[in-house]
């Protein structure tokens, strides 16, 4: 079986880390994955693209030169021309839109989308009937969330019966990091006592991501806790006014940019963040698990199926700083509670969220859609 993933990419971010990792997947399971990347000519993704090439993933950078790119489907027919796959996945909104059209004309056997989130913009009515006509053309979406399935039928008119809900899946081959060592480095670049108690972020610093909450939640048990300090990873155009914010705290709040060493700090973190205002699955939430890292979020869109609140971690309203606080406080005052969290985070993972669960189930669908094809010929 050949399979063509169409994705656009502006930075590697949750979708570009699942669709390498599906792809890994499906290539170890013998199915000949390729990507066709669109990309912007001022953002070639040469990081993502080394990422791919060291999986063996072939990869083909193709152009987008603006959103309503006229050409951008002449240019995808011939390479999935070229290709000939028996399937073309398409992956976020400008893939869906010149990349299925391409598809049928190519004349690709299977087509599937994938959800990744439920954006806002997909609610507006140009974005809903350009989704509706679609639907006509894909033999099926996977939804990465019950969340996402629901909105991807009840906000972008999919028939139900098209649409299959197949989480993120992360490896559990590799074993947590030790997080001693990485307390450790961590603390050694922050200059920091080893009595520091971490709590961070790891995202975008956008307004989805609620940090803002989490640093006025910080802000009130700043006090109580002293030896707290609260590292926010990520950049974004949300950074100088978060740092303005953060400011009256000093250095007990660390803006650390973007980090290539994700894995590590999350290791590091006594507490993980997320107080998202909406999350169409939250890729990092299962790389705190994976590191054994308990977790304070946002109960919203699909990150209840994700942790399991009181269980895994604990979950809070959005947009509600003093409840965000409130579970700080339980936290920072109980290091066995965080030590349980972490461990049955981590076996969540492996029973739930594994990278061979969702390339299995992934294949499935697949070679499902392939024999209803070859049946009605």
């Amino acid at each position: 079986m050949r399979v063509a993933h169409v994705l656009k990419a502006l930075r590697v971010a949750g979708a570009e880390q699942h669709v390498l990792a599906l792809l890994a997947g499906l290539r170890d399971r013998q199915v000949d994955a390729h990507l066709l990347l669109l990309v912007e000519p001022e953002q070639p993704m040469d990081e993502y693209v080394t990422l791919l090439d060291a999986q063996n993933i072939p990869v083909q950078r193709i152009p987008i030169y603006s959103d309503m790119d006229a050409l951008l489907t002449r240019r995808l027919v011939a390479a999935l021309r070229a290709l000939q796959p028996d399937v073309a996945h398409t992956h976020l909104f400008h893939a869906d839109l010149f990349g299925i059209p391409a598809a049928r004309l190519a004349g690709v056997p299977v087509v599937v989308t994938s959800r990744h989130n439920d954006d806002a913009f997909r609610y507006r009515m140009p974005i809903r009937l350009v989704n509706r006509a679609l639907w006509r053309f894909t033999d099926a979406a996977i939804a990465i969330s019950d969340s996402i399935a629901r909105f991807t039928v009840e906000v972008e008119g999919a028939p139900a019966e098209k649409v299959r809900r197949i989480h993120y899946g992360l490896d559990t081959t590799t074993p947590p990091l030790e997080r001693a060592a990485a307390r450790q480095t961590i603390l050694g670049e922050l200059k920091s006592p080893s009595t520091t108690v971490l709590v961070g972020l790891v995202c975008r610093l956008v307004e989805q991501k609620g940090v803002a909450y989490a640093i006025e939640a910080f802000r009130q048990v700043a006090t109580a806790f002293p030896d707290a300090a609260l590292l926010v990873a990520g950049d974004g155009p949300l950074r100088e006014a978060l740092q303005a914010q953060a400011a009256p705290l000093g250095d007990r709040v660390r803006f650390l940019g973007w980090r290539q060493d994700t894995a590590r700090l999350v290791a590091a973190l006594d507490i993980f963040l997320a107080p998202s205002l909406w999350e169409g699955f939250g890729l990092v939430l299962l790389e705190a698990m994976a590191q054994q890292t308990p977790v304070i979020a946002s109960a919203v869109s699909a990150i209840p199926e994700v942790v399991a609140d009181g269980e895994t971690g604990l979950l809070v309203p959005p947009r509600d700083a003093a409840a965000l606080a409130a579970a700080l406080r339980t936290l920072l005052d109980d290091a066995a509670l965080r030590q349980h969290l972490g461990l049955l985070g981590r076996d969540r993972l492996e029973t739930h969220f594994s990278a061979e669960r969702m390339v299995n189930q992934t294949t499935a669908l697949y070679e499902e859609l392939l024999r209803r094809k070859s049946t009605r010929r």
